[in-house]
């Protein structure tokens, strides 16, 4: 399990500290009665352990992953290298290559034995560089094309490999690594970010340089529709993440400055939260309580909370940063998260809102993983467990 300083103590639940003005806004609930979670789970897809809380298996890490070693991985996007943190000193261990050029995001297989380094470049070519979790050594390179990021369907059948130059999704055999289908998305530019529905059967894709969300068929691959984002053209939607009850995707923004709310049943447009300049990543909270928001542009992390339907708290990195993609401990006590701008990780307490340390890795640094987390499987990305 992830070990943090003695210092921490234990809480009962993750809040915001009591000296913060928690603002007013709020996103629009969805009222439906209709229970989230159709009966007609997508076949294969492990069903959820709760009808309320999409997130209930991530509260203790699996055996499959007891002898993981507690490891935060950096891809260095501008270096082409990889920085190996442990969890427990907050010390850089190791550096080594990418495997490819431009890494992006290092994202857990879906059976959680295998990490896979995203090499997007160069234009036409591609990898994935695998780490063993257990060593923290990196291993074989795989030929992928454009893998700016990387998701696994919920049933666990396919790799989803988001080509974001290529404007397609592509859905690999995660063994052999043969491309098998490729879904063309020539109306989302910048395709990089998804989620998938409580049922596993549709997925919410951002599009980035479009200012548009793409709503998918996982197990038919075809597109549904695209639902135009409130900001228009100018909006450079990010991170989504489905809210623990089923029934709310969440949209980072990096334009607007928020995040979007699309009722994730009609998949139509709810609301705008006003977050930070440059909103960026989402990451739940163990207890599924809250969701932390990275304000990449103005270094300050901003926490929903879910019961109280509104921002109860944003707090800035002292001496300032530029926070983007990380993940939480496995014990919830510690958010992992990169300085895209500043060549840095930042470790902060969220029990106290204390940063822990600031940690100098290469250029670029991007999409990190915290290893090994809590939950049945993973859906790929920086580690989105269910």
């Amino acid at each position: 399990m992830s070990q943090t300083p003695s210092t921490i103590a234990a809480p009962s639940t993750i809040a915001a500290p009591s000296t913060v003005a928690a603002p007013t806004t709020s996103a629009e609930p969805t009222t439906s009665a209709e229970p989230p979670y159709p009966q007609n789970l997508l076949p294969g897809m492990p069903p959820p352990l709760s009808p309320t809380d999409v997130y209930a298996a991530n509260r203790e890490l699996s055996p499959e992953v007891a002898d993981h070693r507690s490891l935060v991985y950096v891809p260095n996007s501008q270096s082409n290298t990889v920085s190996v943190i442990d969890q427990a000193s907050f010390r850089v261990i190791d550096t080594f290559r990418s495997g490819g050029t431009e890494p992006q995001h290092v994202v857990p297989s879906y059976d959680m034995q295998t990490l896979y380094v995203t090499n997007d470049l160069p234009i036409g070519g591609g990898s994935l560089l695998s780490i063993d979790p257990r060593t923290g050594l990196p291993g074989s390179v795989f030929p992928v094309r454009d893998p700016y990021n990387m998701y696994y369907t919920p049933d666990g059948q396919f790799a989803l490999v988001v080509a974001e130059a290529d404007k397609s999704l592509d859905f690999y055999d995660p063994h052999s690594w043969q491309k098998l289908y490729s879904m063309a998305v020539p109306a989302c530019a910048g395709i990089d970010h998804m989620d998938f529905t409580a049922d596993g059967r549709f997925a919410l894709a951002s599009c980035e340089f479009a200012g548009r969300m793409l709503v998918f068929d996982v197990a038919a691959r075809t597109q549904v529709k695209t639902i135009d984002l409130p900001g228009g053209r100018s909006g450079m939607p990010q991170d989504v993440k489905l809210s623990p009850d089923g029934r709310t995707f969440f949209i980072a923004d990096m334009a607007a400055n928020g995040v979007y709310t699309v009722d994730a049943l009609r998949f139509e447009n709810t609301g705008f939260i006003p977050t930070g300049k440059g909103a960026h990543g989402l990451y739940i909270t163990r207890d599924s309580q809250q969701m932390l928001i990275t304000n990449r542009h103005e270094g300050s992390i901003s926490v929903w909370d879910f019961a109280a339907n509104k921002l109860v708290n944003t707090w800035h990195i002292p001496g300032g940063g530029s926070p983007d993609m990380g993940n939480i401990s496995a014990d919830g006590r510690v958010f992992w998260v990169s300085g895209r701008h500043h060549g840095e990780v930042y470790a902060v307490d969220i029990v106290h809102w204390n940063l822990l340390a600031r940690i100098p890795v290469g250029r670029g640094a991007h999409g990190l993983t915290v290893w090994p987390q809590p939950g049945r499987y993973s859906t790929g990305h920086t580690g989105v467990m269910r």
